[in-house]
């Protein structure tokens, strides 16, 4: 498992293929088979592949999110804020799973984060803007995006900066 986390790094630029399906289900079904409170599944998934509606999605962030003008797949992971009152916690797991099986299946990611974000529309948040894109319902919110894609470059895989465990604390602070 350590060596997964090393290997799972941001990608931002892709060579412009298609996700194959069967990688694309193995990321959804990582989502899917997420830890839930309560065992209740708030989140829901939208699946975007349409290049006209991904370079459109781009403009979803004032900045740090156009890697999804070439990225052949977008994931947006929202709740229905009416089922619990952790649902951010349930996305931001759902999203961690997604983007670490991603690294796994050989398919460059990078979280976007929505939520508390602001578009590049007229000063409209992020999630404002993907509700109006995507014509969703007031009652869901929209946590993050996961921009995927066929990796146009290689990254080394993360070392543990030894340094790192100074913010390890036993029994006391």
């Amino acid at each position: 498992m350590i060596e997964k986390l090393q290997k799972r790094r941001s990608i931002r630029k892709y060579i412009g293929e298609d996700v194959p399906e069967e990688k694309l289900r193995c990321i959804l079904s990582a989502g899917l088979l997420s830890p839930t409170s309560k065992n209740l599944h708030p989140w829901e998934f939208l699946v975007v592949q349409d290049k006209r509606t991904l370079e459109k999605l781009a403009d979803c962030r004032d900045k740090g999110a156009d890697m999804l003008k070439g990225a052949a797949a977008a994931i947006l992971v929202m709740a229905d804020t009416e089922v619990n009152d952790v649902w951010i916690e349930d996305c931001s797991i759902a999203m961690s799973n997604m983007n670490l099986t991603a690294a796994d299946q050989g398919v460059g990611s990078c979280w976007i984060q929505i939520r508390n974000r602001i578009s590049r529309k007229d000063g409209m948040t992020s999630e404002a803007f993907l509700k109006e894109l995507f014509s969703l319902e007031e009652k869901y919110a929209v946590e993050a995006i996961l921009s995927l894609g066929i990796p146009a470059q290689e990254r080394p895989p993360l070392q543990l900066d030894e340094r790192l465990w100074e913010k390890v604390h036993f029994e006391t602070f």
